[in-house]
């Protein structure tokens, strides 16, 4: 007779399917793989404005000065040549200093470009690796097929389970996505991709309390790259051959559900498929907390009807949903530009005062505008509960805010709503010209006209792009 002890526990299902969609699923939707193209390159903008702000470079480099890497991750605005795990991390650190990348909003928040840390890095390693072994290197549709993968992962867990309402943050679906998609890069099989997510969940996540007061902080800023370089750490052990584990999620007492989440069963909301990338959420406007990118382009088109009024106004009501009062609803004194860029109100007030919001805006010297804070002090935040619904509806996916300003007059504006970001998939086409001026525009603030114009050639004409070795991509943006 086997002892309970000795009895092989069946592997969680949830890993399994992560590794075989990985493994065997074809992406066939050219939606997906335009949207990840763009996707792509607004995430790589947003990386090198963020090189502009040296609370992010400081950040930035090999653990130990002067360590040399063969064949190593180029870290794409800069002269570093890393390991894959710390090219990892600099990357995913550009990419979500300034908030200011793609979005995925449900039950669980989160931005799953941030992934492209760990894929860009592990491709731009395997493929300077192949080259000086004379084979051939990845393409950046490879890196464009991981994309849509990680994406898709990372918000289908997302669709469901509730990471913030255990105080978790959401960036442990980064760790997970990110050790599956890349753990395949690296040459991993079935049973190595199964290994690395299983070891993904034993990290389990860190607390959110870096996002919210009293402790919000630029934590928020780099905690993406410590989960994706980790992500990358996880892989490369398990395709050295590292076992893995096969309950870390339903193992009774000591297993994830338990443990962290109350109990509660981890579920899949759809199939893995193409879903989460056709739907994804660019930041185009405004660099800004997704909850208040509606709020923020309804202040800029009050902007003309109260600049000239401030000294008029009464009160001033912002409409939302649940979730942006849940996460950025915010009283009180905001101590630094992690706080200010998830507060509904700042981002409201900025955009009444100056008709247009910028990275910039959140930096101490702008927020000593005492215009700002007067304002805040207006403002009453209520919910509809129609707009809270909408949010959640598959079909919807609405990101809704109002803004009406109120004078001591008895008068007041129009009542302004957004129901969709200019980044929603309803608003794609009238979106994607803006994506491309906004990476153009992030180029210009790092790169000399020449090498500009041969990332834009190269970057904007699709066939092109999606054939490129990707070592010869990552060169182009090298300094």
């Amino acid at each position: 007779m086997t002892s309970t002890n000795e009895t092989v526990e069946k592997r969680d299902i949830l890993i399994e399917e992560i590794a075989r969609y990985v493994l065997e699923k074809e992406i066939t939707s050219t939606e997906a793989f335009e949207t990840a193209r763009y996707g792509l390159l607004d995430t790589l903008g947003c990386g090198i404005l963020a090189l502009q702000y040296p609370e992010c470079t400081k950040m930035l480099g090999p653990v130990v000065p002067g360590t040399i890497v063969p064949n190593g991750t180029r870290v794409p605005g800069t002269s570093y040549v890393l390991d894959p795990v710390q090219g990892a991390f600099n990357i995913g650190c550009m990419i979500r200093w300034l908030d200011y990348n793609d979005t995925w909003l449900a039950a669980e928040w989160g931005h799953p470009s941030d992934n492209l840390g760990g894929i860009l890095a592990v491709a731009d390693y395997v493929s300077r690796t192949r080259v000086a072994n004379g084979k051939e290197p990845l393409e950046v549709r490879d890196v464009l097929e991981a994309m849509i993968k990680a994406h898709e992962i990372q918000g289908v867990l997302a669709l469901d389970n509730s990471l913030n309402r255990v105080g978790l943050d959401h960036v442990l679906f980064v760790k997970v996505a990110t050790a599956a998609v890349v753990s395949k890069m690296l040459g991993g099989g079935l049973e190595e991709i199964m290994n690395a997510v299983s070891h993904a969940w034993i990290d389990n996540a860190s607390l959110r309390t870096y996002r919210h007061f009293p402790n919000t902080g630029s934590r928020k800023s780099w905690a993406a790259g410590d989960a994706t370089s980790r992500g990358v750490a996880l892989a490369l052990i398990a395709v050295k051959g590292e076992m893995g584990y096969n309950t870390p999620l339903s193992a009774p007492g000591w297993g994830f559900q338990d443990v962290l989440f109350k109990g509660k069963e981890l579920t899949l909301a759809r199939p893995f498929g193409s879903y989460v990338m056709e739907n994804v959420l660019f930041k185009v406007s405004y660099p800004a907390e997704f909850h208040a990118q509606t709020a923020a382009e309804a202040a800029v088109k009050l902007h003309p009807q109260v600049a000239g009024r401030l000294g008029e106004i009464k009160n001033i009501t912002i409409t939302t949903h649940e979730s942006a009062i849940r996460i950025i609803d915010k009283t009180g004194p905001l101590h630094n530009p992690a706080d200010r860029d998830h507060c509904i109100q700042y981002i409201t007030a900025v955009g009444l005062l100056k008709g247009d919001i910028t990275a910039d805006d959140y930096e101490d010297e702008a927020a000593g505008d005492p215009r700002i804070d007067a304002l805040r002090d207006k403002m009453t935040v209520v919910e509809n509960k129609k707009y809270s619904i909408d949010y959640l509806d598959p079909n919807k996916r609405s990101i809704a805010n109002a803004v009406q300003v109120f004078f001591k007059d008895g008068t007041s504006t129009e009542k302004v709503e957004v129901e969709y970001p200019l980044g929603h998939r309803f608003r794609r086409e009238e979106a994607i010209p803006k994506i491309v001026l906004k990476f153009s525009n992030n180029l210009a603030t790092h790169y000399p006209a020449k090498q500009r114009e041969r990332i834009e050639t190269a970057c904007l004409q699709p066939n092109r792009l999606e054939n490129m070795k990707v070592n010869e991509f990552v060169e182009q943006f090298t300094l």
